[in-house]
């Protein structure tokens, strides 16, 4: 399983033109709120989000508290505001404040959309069936929607729809009040990372190529031999095409791995947000390899098999003795416990010796955290 971005409406001979690595400070303080909503997927960072949390002001609290749902359990496109805009050129801002003003810009019916995300109102990446302003029955449908979310939802969904400038607004309210609480003082912290990694990467695809720049960024990222698909490995399935004149924006974060995330709404060009500062990712098994593991070790016999197998290495006539099955049996479930990984093989004159990976059975579980998170 991957997703796909198409970019074949890039010019190859003008790359480092339209292809940008560019910190984003909104997108960034997206991914703080997330980290302060769910410490679980990050634990590096529990003790921080504690010690943050325990410090809010009451009012930001109750704040925060009202629309979680757009940075808790997916992460709304109202944080990558520049996607949405006429110019697909444009770049994120260089402060909160301006990034905030490209927010402002978009169309009340572009921001709704983007802010009812955590509805499912539609399928993500393809074009809305009737306008959410203006139609009752696709009003209706997302209050519907709502509801299996909770009351909260439906309120912040009534008010959306009633009036979105003055969601807009109280939602620059609430990002400015976290900016002054806590987000300052991250971003302080991060940005010069994330702009030492946009300068990295950006000199990595003008001196190697974009495939480089793109394995750099992120194991979880490749570039197809004839430069047209970059290939996300996740656990979805989707494609997205990069409009003609277009540039395509890569967008680092810290405080969000191991999130590595595709912007890919209708009518918005598409943007890839990658985490940096870690190096679990490159070591992680990618989704496919992660399939074939679990899969591998699904079976009854093949558990039987690990058991010996974790205590030590065997050759396939002692496995054969040792469960009675036949030698093409044992040789047919070992082939695919090889094929997956999870075992090694060494011969000793003319026996060949089977051994399962430990290492490898072990990060298993962080390996499905990591996918799944991805």
């Amino acid at each position: 399983m991957s997703f796909t971005v198409d970019i074949s409406a890039l010019p190859q001979d003008r790359l480092p033109e339209r292809v940008a690595f560019v910190p984003s400070p909104l997108a960034e303080l997206s991914m703080t709120l997330h980290a302060l909503g769910e410490p679980g997927h990050h634990p590096g960072l529990q003790g921080w989000a504690t010690s943050v949390m325990a410090g809010l002001d009451q009012c930001l609290a109750e704040m925060m508290c009202e629309a979680d749902f757009l940075w808790r359990s997916t992460f709304s496109d109202i944080f990558l505001p520049f996607s949405g805009l006429p110019d697909v050129e444009a770049l994120p801002a260089g402060t909160l404040g301006e990034e905030l003003d490209q927010l402002d810009k978009l169309e009340d019916e572009q921001f709704v959309d983007a802010a009812l995300e955590f509805t499912c109102t539609l399928a993500y990446g393809k074009l809305a069936a009737a306008p959410l302003l203006t139609d009752a029955a696709a009003r209706q449908r997302v209050l519907e929607l709502a509801a299996t979310r909770g009351t909260r939802q439906v309120q912040f969904t009534q008010r959306l729809l009633d009036d979105p400038p003055a969601v807009r607004a109280w939602l620059r309210r609430f990002f400015e009040a976290c900016d002054e609480a806590f987000f300052g003082d991250v971003w302080a912290r991060v940005h010069h990372q994330l702009a030492a990694d946009a300068r990295h990467k950006t000199d990595l695809l003008r001196r190697k190529g974009l495939g480089e720049a793109l394995t750099a960024a992120s194991k979880a990222l490749s570039l197809s031999e004839d430069g047209q698909q970059i290939g996300v490995d996740k656990l979805v399935v989707g494609r997205v095409a990069l409009p003609e004149n277009g540039t395509l924006r890569l967008i680092p974060t810290v405080m969000g791995r191991p999130h590595l995330l595709v912007l890919h709404r209708y009518g918005w060009t598409p943007v890839i947000h990658y985490p940096v500062a870690g190096e679990a990712l490159s070591s992680a098994a990618s989704v496919d390899e992660l399939t074939r593991r679990m899969e591998a070790l699904s079976h009854p016999v093949r558990m039987r098999l690990c058991r010996n197998l974790a205590r030590g290495a065997y050759t396939t006539s002692e496995l054969v003795d040792v469960h009675g099955m036949s030698a093409p049996e044992i040789s047919r479930h070992l082939a695919v416990l090889k094929k997956a990984g999870l075992i090694t093989a060494r011969r000793r004159g003319r026996y060949v010796l089977h051994q399962l990976d430990l290492s490898k059975v072990a990060r298993l579980g962080s390996d499905f955290i990591e996918g799944v998170l991805r």
